[in-house]
């Protein structure tokens, strides 16, 4: 094939695209060919090529993680079409495949109440899946990162319905000393500059038998975001004041961010090291142990702030902040794995131990503007706290907040599989977990006195309103039985997880060998939910209580624990009809847990007047005296929703293995899907779940790679995906109580807000047909393009690239939109983020050991925003990370 044959090619190939498939361990022929290098995944817990796996799967190895300096998840994302995320910085978001997305808001309490995620992540078997707080690993001597598209319920489990995301090491290699270290150094528009080291050491002990491997990395990010002077001046227009029906009093306490005030406050660093230990036992049993360490610190504000705090517009990459915001994150997990053969079998038995603590913090200071926040900074006169001792006094607004959490993982999987080159051939598996997540989560929102003895004195003289002091209830505290401090208004300590057992099975079977393969595998599950600890919050009831003596509520097991089990399979249809095509039907299923609500008396209500003995109507406007009617009582729990997906697709090579051609086109549809509502003062101040829609999302990929010429490489992908909600389920009246205006089983469509006194509207909070749900782009796509050449003893190369993410909302279309919203009252505003495109280039030379590369990152200085977001009662916005120019420089024995 002479070189313009091979340039069509590719040129007809780009105008296709193609995704982040990549190249590893190449066979031997086809790299002296020319070729496309072969892929091995483990995908279906077998070693195999990726060209025979029959789902949508995109892997992109070690070397290739380092020649596009990946490091980070935020790094990687723009090489993976059909991948998206809702990110409030660092290890502070939940991943998303093909738009299953039901909305992410703020982290606070988010370990909480935020649902368990739909896309597992594992570090080799095991889980760093937390509810949107997924680990961000550091991807440092990687051997490949795998992320598997769709439903893998029958081999990954609940926390696989979407997809999985798996983080492969480099193991210990015997009889082979090898080592590398790198190190760069890079600038950042706009911020400070970057430096990172890495060191890479493999070494046998005993010929043959025994081999240790560890890496240790450093990685500092500059900051790139800066908080800008301010005053935080309370404002007639603010939605706290409003809602009381009442003003501001002339003295009412402002606040400046001066002393915390800079420039590029955000740097995180990445620390850690991972060692691991390979002994061969004989040539059919092995043991590898492995221990991970990693600190990630990230400092200030990760978000940008279109209008600052007091109005004021403000630039790209500025925010206006007034209380400390870190988020100090650190794990240490330990790995096991056996392999062995019994007979012609393989065994498999792995098992691990991920103990995690985070300290997050944020300002929170907007919240002050709210209803919420009025409540907990102003007293006395007519406020809702204090009402009619004193004048009303509007203490200092600044707030914050901090949540400490602790989680331990555990879990063991055991494996049996036949040889692959079988006709019949299969595994069968059983696996069992512990998941407990920790929570002690403070909102330090109360400026108003506590109730220390002198200020008890001047309450009883009715001169000032004090609060006292919370404290969880005695035995209902999983993380700080303790007063908390006079800044605390509302939190949560509590303990919630479940516990796993499962067992399943995938066979495979030959209808005509090596042509024809029917696959069929399920899985049991036995899922046992639970949630129990306390919830405490500053109310009227605390007003002249002494400090300690205000004890919150109970969240109890006998309420909050759930259990679940059933079934989820999953079939294929390979068809290989030629060695280089494959085309495959798969019929795949998925689910995640269930999960508990903070619910203690809390309800949704409405006010009804009697108009006549025995007659009662829904009031309208303020009333006097309404009673109040409970219409609907918050679940303690909601159950799992599941996915079930119909996909075709094709896996080609063509040209003696030079152009490679994947593609698929599937269905899937997203039940009961577990949505999060909260709407002060509509539905209560606290966040919480319920079984929500339906939504189908019907959809189409294309990947490929062309090998142009011997040096140049070309690969691209593109998406696009059509997602909708299918019904509209709503929040229905569930009391049969007297005067109840909404029948039982009907839809309630007004609701009483206690703070205007009066009945409004309820607008469905569960959607409506043909919304569009969250983080679901119509179309992704990248393209690269990569070139070697060789100058005497010098090997080079030129590689760009380009990444376009489509338009999309942070919320489902039918939520409340943001736009023009300067002061929110919920932390759930739909925002349109706007599609964009960034742009990547290195060049690289390397002799002998050594190697130099230069590169640059979003050499647009695009400030797109990944995750828009009302979380903290401000528009803010997680941008993109400004433009890197760096150099790298590198040493291999």
């Amino acid at each position: 094939m002479n070189t313009n044959q091979k340039l069509a090619c590719a040129i007809s190939a780009i105008l296709s695209g193609y995704s982040g498939v990549s190249h590893a361990a190449a066979a031997a022929d086809t790299e002296a060919a020319g070729g496309i290098e072969e892929i091995v995944v483990t995908a279906q817990r077998r070693s195999e090529s990726i060209q025979n796996v029959p789902i949508t799967i995109q892997a992109i190895t070690g070397e290739q993680l380092g020649q596009l300096n990946v490091t980070t998840f935020d790094d990687v994302l723009k090489y993976l079409p059909n991948v998206t995320v809702g990110s409030n910085g660092p290890g502070q978001g939940n991943i998303y495949m093909r738009g299953l997305s039901a909305g992410f808001a703020g982290n606070q309490s988010s370990a909480a109440v935020a649902p368990f995620p739909n896309v597992a992540t594992y570090l080799d078997d095991q889980s760093m899946t937390f509810p949107a707080r997924n680990a961000d690993v550091y991807m440092a001597d990687m051997e490949r990162i795998e992320v598997l598209e769709g439903p893998q319920g029958t081999l990954f489990g609940g926390g696989a319905e979407a997809g999985a995301v798996r983080y492969i090491t480099n193991k210990p290699k015997l009889n082979v000393t090898e080592g590398n270290a790198e190190a760069s150094y890079g600038t950042t528009a706009h911020g400070d500059p970057n430096t990172a080291v890495t060191a890479v050491l493999n070494l046998p002990l005993i010929p043959d038998t025994l081999a240790v491997r560890a890496v240790i990395y450093n990685d500092r990010r500059g900051g790139y975001i800066d908080n800008v002077p301010s005053a935080f001046t309370r404002l007639p227009t603010d939605n706290g004041p409003a809602t009381y029906h009442l003003a501001y009093p002339a003295n009412a306490a402002s606040a400046n961010n001066y002393a915390l005030a800079g420039r590029a406050q955000n740097p995180v660093t990445y620390q850690g090291v991972r060692a691991s230990a390979l002994w061969q036992i004989n040539s059919d049993w092995n043991v590898l142990i492995q221990q991970s360490y990693q600190n990630m610190d990230a400092e200030g504000m990760g978000e940008q702030y279109p209008r600052g705090s007091n109005g004021q517009q403000l630039g790209a990459w500025q925010e206006t902040s007034f209380s400390p915001a870190f988020d100090k994150d650190k794990y240490e997990n330990t790995s096991w794995t056996v392999n062995g053969k019994i007979s012609d079998l393989k065994l498999v038995y792995t098992g691990a131990y991920l103990d995690r603590t985070i300290d997050n913090a944020m300002d929170y200071t907007n919240y002050a503007r709210s209803q919420g926040g009025f409540y907990y900074t102003c007293a006395g006169g007519g406020a809702p706290i204090g009402k009619g001792v004193g004048p009303l006094t509007c203490y200092s607004p600044v707030s914050s907040w901090e949540d400490k959490v602790h989680t331990t993982h555990q879990s063991h999987e055991l494996r049996l599989s036949t040889p692959d080159d079988w006709r019949l051939r299969g595994l069968v598996g059983a696996f069992w977990e512990d998941f407990v997540i920790k929570d002690d989560m403070n909102f330090l929102y109360k400026s108003i006195p506590s109730c220390t003895p002198a200020n008890l004195l001047l309450y009883q003289a009715g001169t000032q309103v004090c609060t006292g002091n919370v404290i969880p209830p005695p035995g209902y505290a999983a993380v700080d039985p303790t007063e908390r401090n006079d800044n605390v208004a509302f939190g949560e300590d509590l303990d919630r997880g479940y516990h796993q057992t499962a067992l399943f099975t995938s066979i495979d079977f030959d209808l005509i060998p090596k042509v024809l393969t029917l696959t069929g595998g399920t899985r049991y599950y036995h899922y046992t939910e639970t949630f129990w600890g306390s919830q405490y919050s500053t109310s009227t009831g605390c007003a002249g209580v002494p400090n300690g003596q205000c004890v919150g509520s109970k969240l109890t097991a006998a309420t909050h624990d759930a259990t679940y089990s059933g079934f989820k399979s999953r079939g294929n249809l390979t068809w290989h009809v030629t060695p280089d095509a494959m085309v495959y039907y798969t019929f795949s299923q998925g689910f995640r847990p269930g999960a508990g609500n903070r619910k203690n008396s809390t309800e949704i209500s409405v006010a009804v007047v009697e108009t006549s003995p025995g007659v009662f109507v829904p009031a309208v406007g303020p009333q006097a005296s309404p009673t109040l009617v409970k219409q609907y009582n918050k679940p303690y729990t909601y159950p799992p929703d599941t996915l079930v997906n119909n996909e075709i697709g094709w896996k080609t090579e063509w040209l003696d293995h030079r152009l490679q051609v994947n593609g698929s086109a599937y269905v899937m549809d997203w039940k009961n899907v577990q949505t999060l509502l909260y709407n002060p003062p509509i539905s209560g101040n606290t966040t919480f779940g319920v079984q929500g829609p339906d939504y189908r999302i019907k959809g189409v990929e294309l990947q490929l790679v062309a090998r142009v010429t011997d040096g140049l490489t070309v690969q691209g992908s593109v998406s696009h995906n059509n997602a909708s909600q299918t019904n509209s389920p709503c929040l229905k009246s569930s009391n049969a109580v007297p005067n109840n205006p909404t029948p039982i089983g009907s839809c309630i469509t007004q609701v009483y807000s206690g703070a205007l006194s009066e009945n409004v509207p309820l607008l469905n909070p569960l959607g409506a047909v043909d919304s569009t749900p969250a983080f679901s782009p119509k179309i992704e796509y990248n393209l690269r393009a990569r070139y070697d050449w060789q100058a005497n003893d010098y090997k080079m190369f030129f590689s760009v690239g380009a990444q376009h993410i489509g338009d999309m909302q942070n919320e489902p279309s039918s939520f409340a939109s943001g736009a023009g919203v300067l002061n929110p009252t919920t932390t759930w505003l739909r925002y349109d983020q706007p599609a964009y495109t960034t742009y990547d280039a290195a060049f690289g030379i390397a002799k002998d050991q050594w190697h130099v590369e230069a590169y640059g990152t979003n050499l647009g200085n695009s400030d797109a925003s990944l995750f828009t977001t009302s979380g903290q009662f401000i528009e803010a916005q997680v941008p993109l990370r400004p433009r890197v120019l760096g150099i790298k420089v590198g040493f291999k024995f």
